[in-house]
This record gives C-alpha cells, structure tokens and sequence, in this order.
C-alpha cells in the first residue's frame, strides 16, 4: 500500500521531540509593570511602496546527459530562462504583500505569494516545479499504451525521471480577543501535487524483465485548525486529510491480464488536539491524535483470491505528554510520554495455502497485523560552573507486534552529554551513550516458525547492544575566524545473530572553516567523511560471512572578493567535491563495487551598474561518474532482460547571464 499520509508519518507527527515547544521569546515577557507609554522606535519609519529586487536570468547549458538537470535545475541542452524575486508591497494602512521566486520557468523552480494585513488575515499562494533525473534514452522492449504493456522486438527509448508539479493555497484569520478568554485564530489549507513520468519496475513474463513504468499520480492535501492562547497557555484543534489517486491501473500484456498491481487509490484522515500550560518555571505540553487509513480499491482476480475488492482500514491513536521544569537556577528536569497504536480492521478471508511440506490445500486466514508502543523519555540538566554544563537522560522503548517473528521488543539507552566553554574562543561538547535491545522469544509466531531459518534474525528485531559517542568542538580564536568539528562513532553488537546482521561500525566527522579575511575577502571551506562497516553471515549450503564497507566523502572551498573598481564588481568561485564507494566481499571473494563521484565548479562576477541594477554572469561545471557492478547489457544474461547500463559518466558546463533591479 503507498499512503501519501502513513503510518510512519503520523507516528512522526504524534511524537517528535517535546509536543510544543516552550515559548521564552520576549513576547511572553511579564511586562504589567513596565511604563511603554513613552517608549518609542526611532528606526522605524516603514516606507509604502513596492520594494525589493527582482532578476531575470538567460543562458545556456551544454550535456549530453539529463542527469545533470539535477545540479542544474532543468535538463535541457541549449537556451534556459528564468526568473527570481523578492518583492515586498505595503501600504499606509498596515497591507502587506511578499512575493518570492526562484528558478521560475525551468524544471526545477518555486513561486510564491503571501498578502494580508499582519495580525487580521493573510492568504498564500504557491507554486512549485520539481523534477529528478535519472536515466535519459533508455531502451525498453515493452511500452504502454491505455494500460497495455506491448512486446516489440525493437527496443523504444524514453527518459526515467519524475515530473512534480505542486500548488497551494493557503488562508489565515485572527479572530481577536474571544469573550476575555484568549486570542483566537483559524487556518486552513489545500495543496495538490501531480506526478507523471517514468521509473524503472520489473515484473515475471514468466521470466524477468526489466521495463520502464508509465507514473502519472496526484495527491490531495487539506489541512485545517483553531488555535485559541492565553498568556501562558495554548491550544489547537486541527483536521488533516490526504487523499492519492493513481491513473495508471493494473498493467497487462497481450497474452496475459494484470500481470502488474498498481499502488491502489487510497486516504487519509487525521484530528489532532494539542496545548501548552505555562506555571511559573514549569511548562507542560501534550498532544492526542487519531488517525483513519482507508483502501477500498479491488483486487486482482487470480485463482485462490475469494475477495473481489480490499476493505483496508487501519485506525492510529497517538498521545503524548511531555514536561520540563526549572527546579533552581542550576538544574532543569524534564520528561515525556508516547503512546502510539495502530489497529488493522481490514478485510479477513480464507485462502488457499500451498505449505512447504507437505505440499497441500490448507485454508488460512490473512492476519491482520497491529502494534502497540509505549515509549519514556527522562532527562536532566545541571550547570556545574559558569560554562560547564552535565546533561544525562534514559529513553525507554517497547513496541508490541501481533503475528511477527518477535511479538515484544523493548529498547533502553543512557546517556550523558558534557558543554564545556574551557575559555572565551572555545567552546567543547561530549556526548556517549549506551543501549540495549531484547525481548520475546524470537520467531514465536506460528505464521513465520516454520518457514524461516530458525538461526536467522532480523535486524530491527534482533538483540543488541549499541555503544556510541559525539564529539562537538567550535572554535573562534579570532574575531573574523570561526571553526567548526563535529564526529560521532557507533558500534552496533548483534551477540546473540548467528545469520543475519552480526554487527556494524558507523563513524565520521565534520569539519567546516569560515574566515572574514577582510571587509571585502571571505573565504570557507568544509571536509566530511562517514564510514559504514557491516559483518553479516548466511547459510544455504554451507555457512558463509561477508563484509561490506560504504564509504562516503563530502568537501569543498569558496572564495568572494568585492574590492574591485569602487567596490562595484564582486567576484567568486566554489568549489564541491563528492566521492561515494560500496565494496562487498564473501569469503575470498568479492563482488564488483559501487563507486560515484563528481566535481562541482562555479565562477562568477556580479557588477553593479548603478545603486539600482546589477548584472551578474556565472559559470558552472560538473563533472558526474558512477558505476554500479550489479548493471548489466539488456540481454548479457540468459533468461534475463534488463533497461542496459544504467551507469553515467559525463562532464556538464552552464553559463548563465543575470539582471538585476533593485527597487527603492
């Protein structure tokens, strides 16, 4: 099932992090015993009129390969244009208007309008274009035509990318002062996204082929709400629905129906009722949500299937609770609750089964699959001296599954994190943490018992034990210099996996340099590096163990001087570099590897015409490489056709001529 609003994101949405923040802004400042009468904002003076910079840009992009419409923001070889804007309109009276654009007229751009007048009403209006590229002139040997995959002996050609275009319109109201209870606002909002174009899907004819699947889709999204807050206190009641259409139906081929399911139609519903209190120096939030998922497409008809169509419901409940308290000027404590269940009320039926051994007609039941998790979170911060500052907390997790491998999973981490300000230029952040899963009996579910190996274990249901640590460092020792280092290590131990994934290594770091050599020349750079290292083992014949190492590199350099004829021209160039590369090995043998890089150059000089205009020209390279072993010809293997090699390996140029104007 592919529900636009699922499970995972009403799960993120019902608990992520404390429910609503707490507001210390200075709007929530005990101002009842300030005199503001004769307070005054010297710099204040607000100019109606329209305001801002509006850019028209026109150039030119030279490639061989859509790929780079990725780095570019549109695919096309030869004449690209385009417009940007920052466009601010007010009047006397207090209306305003915001107009933003970016990239407006290629592939990859945004619009967007906002107007109204601040603490009475105000209406958006957006409009966005987004496009990924993938593979440009693909060659297929099946093509669609109304629902019809038809075989032709000669191979047709078409692009693998995906088109989005999004569109929004959104509208708020502040009802004002309710009846000396508290401020009450409205909201509501409705967002459309179409997606057409063409990915890569394979399917048994009765041997495996490789096509390109025709994607031509929408999503329907309705958000609404009331808020109602006091001085220290806030609520909302809010409505958010989703529903997904798919025009492209059941696939088949001259010779055989529906021999390809499309993701069915489907919707989703969600209330949410979330509040803040504010007592003194403590602040309590919670949040309830219920959530509804329904499918009610049918089903393809196929010998053993009694069901004409699928009565898919599933209903989530979320709740969370969560307080933070300041007990003294030294030690704040704080904790929270989450409660997340998802309850399948779809369709059951019996079907035939065809068990391992002995082979027979048995009758099961389809079950139906629910879960239940309980989470706590508990947390402590202590300011031991100006400066230092020892953080510690436990976060409990269990999660209950009906008919799984393993019905009860629990989860507990500890963990301790150390600020130190050691002197003024530098500032030091420790963090380590410990965690341990278990649970259930694994494989006690009769569904799963008998047909999986009984020494296999699943990843996210195994028991572990995960030692971690961070490490922050920014330093400033000088008033124009500024660096940054962040790294992490985490060991995963899988003690008790004999096959599956025994255990993994993942550490890292990143660097970042900003210097402000002079009030014309700045300059930066960054490095980042992250190492994934795997062990697992499987048996079929015989047992066998392998290693997979990932390693990943991101790093790059800038440089903007505006110094040159009267501090009128300013000129630039960055610089990106990116490396990826995946090896596995079995045994003393190894498969061929995944590696991927590219260069990203760009220089450029914006001039400045007069106070007014500006004209900027660009320049941009980039050169991409990736292989992947695992590619091979459309027909190299017997039995098997494929969309060819799917690698790249490309250099790009663009150059780009801008104008500016500058309203006053």
């Amino acid at each position: 099932m592919r529900f636009p609003l699922n499970l995972l994101t009403l799960a993120l949405l019902g608990a992520s992090g404390t429910v609503v923040a707490a507001d210390f802004g200075v709007s929530r400042a005990n101002t009842d015993k300030v005199n503001t009468a004769a307070f005054q904002c010297r710099q204040c003076q607000l100019t109606p009129g329209l305001a801002g910079e509006a850019t028209v840009n026109a150039g030119y992009n030279d490639s061989d390969d859509i790929h780079s419409g990725n780095a570019f923001g549109d695919d096309h070889d030869g004449v690209v244009a385009s417009v940007d804007a920052a466009l601010g309109y007010r009047t006397e009276n207090g209306y305003r208007s915001q107009l933003r654009a970016h990239n407006l007229g290629q592939d990859n751009g945004f619009v967007s309008l906002k107007s109204g007048r601040p603490g009475q009403y105000q209406m958006t209006l957006d409009y966005r274009s987004l496009t990924r590229y993938e593979n440009g002139n693909v060659g297929t040997g099946l093509w669609h035509n109304q629902g019809m995959l038809q075989p032709d002996n000669t191979l047709r050609y078409l692009d693998l990318e995906l088109e989005r275009q999004q569109a929004g319109i959104g509208f708020r109201y502040d009802f004002g002062q309710l009846a000396q209870i508290g401020d009450l606002s409205s909201y509501v909002r409705y967002d459309r996204e179409e997606k057409q174009g063409h990915r890569s899907a394979s399917l048994m004819t009765p041997r495996p082929v490789n096509f390109a699947l025709p994607v031509d889709e929408s999503n329907d999204k309705l958000r609404a709400g009331l808020q109602l807050s006091g001085d220290d206190w806030f609520t909302e009641l809010a409505y958010q629905g989703s529903q997904y259409k798919n025009d492209i139906n059941n696939l088949s081929l001259p010779y055989a129906s529906d021999v390809y399911s499309a993701a069915p139609d489907n919707q989703a519903h969600q209330l949410t009722l979330n509040g803040q209190y504010r007592l003194s120096n403590t602040v309590i939030s919670g949040r309830a949500i219920a959530g509804r998922m329904i499918q009610d497409e049918g089903l393809i008809q196929m010998t053993g299937n009694p069901l004409q169509s699928w009565d898919g419901q599933v209903d989530t409940l979320d709740a969370n609770l969560a307080i933070s308290s300041l007990v003294n000027s030294r030690l704040r404590l704080g904790g929270q609750l989450d409660y997340r269940k998802r309850d399948n009320d779809s369709t059951v039926a019996e079907f035939v089964q065809l068990e391992f051994n002995p082979v027979s007609g048995a009758i099961r039941q389809n079950p139906l699959l629910d879960t239940e998790r309980h989470a706590l979170k508990l947390n402590a911060s202590y300011r031991l001296a100006p400066g230092y500052r020892l953080q510690t907390g436990y976060d409990f997790k269990q999660l209950e599954r009906s008919y799984g491998e393993r019905e009860e999973t629990r989860d507990h981490n500890l963990w301790a994190k150390l600020g130190m300000q050691l002197f003024t230029p530098l500032k030091l952040d420790l963090k380590a943490s410990f965690g341990e899963r278990d649970g259930s009996r694994y494989e006690a579910a009769e569904l799963t018992s008998s047909e999986t190996q009984s020494l296999l274990r699943k990843y996210h249901l195994a028991d572990r034990r995960r030692t971690a640590m961070e490490l922050g460092l920014q330093y400033t020792p000088l008033s124009w210099m500024t660096l940054d280092l962040n790294s992490h290590y985490a060991f995963d131990d899988y003690q008790e996996t004999v096959i599956g994934l025994t255990e993994s290594r993942d550490y890292g770091y990143d660097l970042n340099l900003t210097m402000q050599l002079s009030k014309q020349l700045s300059v930066y750079g960054f490095v980042g590096q992250q190492w994934i290292a795997s062990k697992q083992s499987g048996d079929q014949s015989a047992t066998w163990y392998s290693d997979i190492d990932d390693s990943f590199i991101n790093l790059g350099a800038g440089i903007a001087y505006s110094g040159l004829l009267d501090e009128r021209l300013t000129l630039g160039a960055d610089y990106q570099f990116a490396d990826s590369e995946g090896e596995t090995c079995i045994g003393s043998a190894q498969y061929d590897d995944y590696y991927s890089f590219n260069h990203s150059v760009e220089l450029y000089g914006r001039y400045h015409l007069n106070d007014a205009m500006a004209l900027k020209v660009s320049y941009r390279y980039e050169r991409y490489f990736d292989t992947d072993g695992s590619d091979v010809g459309i027909d190299a293997v017997t039995g098997l056709t494929t969309l060819g090699v799917l690698n790249h390996n490309y250099n790009a140029h663009q150059l780009m001529f801008s104008f500016s104007y500058l309203l006053p």
